[in-house]
């Protein structure tokens, strides 16, 4: 059985990604598709990818161990209209498996609430799903202010 290796939480830094990270970016995505199971996956383009980093209603957040992008997480930015003050939604968050539960999610997490205090944001919000127990513990661990049972619905199209 394999241990996991433990890393100085000092050691990783969180970085809000830029134009410049597309290569970091990519590395994300890559990390979510071995985390997440995703199964026939297919990377976008590069070029599309770098147009989201040039877009002010999506930034991406990343945990890295000297060169390496260890975890990370993405949002998005959507405007109210019963409040001049923006929301942010967090789409995915992952963390590298031999280095979870090391406090690095809930850097992630740290790093991007403040970032959105400073510009002013009314709140970050994050669904999970309630049979990944997992998920909910570690949010509940990150200490939100408010949680709510709601059901999500979705619409596929395209078929």
């Amino acid at each position: 059985m394999m241990q996991k290796k433990d890393v100085a939480i000092n050691a990783v830094e969180i970085y809000r990604l830029g134009k410049e990270d597309l290569g970091k970016f990519i590395a994300l995505i890559r990390l979510f598709e071995d985390i997440f199971e995703m199964k026939n996956f297919s990377l976008p383009q590069p070029d599309y990818l770098q147009t989201l980093l040039h877009k002010h209603d999506f930034y991406v957040f990343v945990a890295m161990l000297g060169d390496r992008v260890v975890g990370g997480l993405t949002t998005y930015v959507l405007e109210q209209y019963f409040s001049v003050k923006p929301l942010a939604y967090i789409m995915d968050l992952v963390v590298a498996t031999e280095h979870q539960r090391q406090g690095i999610g809930k850097r992630l997490i740290e790093a991007t609430t403040r970032f959105y205090t400073e510009k002013g944001f009314e709140e970050v919000f994050v669904q999970a799903d309630k049979v990944d127990v997992y998920a909910i513990d570690f949010y509940r661990l990150t200490k939100p202010t408010a949680e709510e049972e709601v059901v999500h619905f979705y619409y596929i199209l395209n078929k």
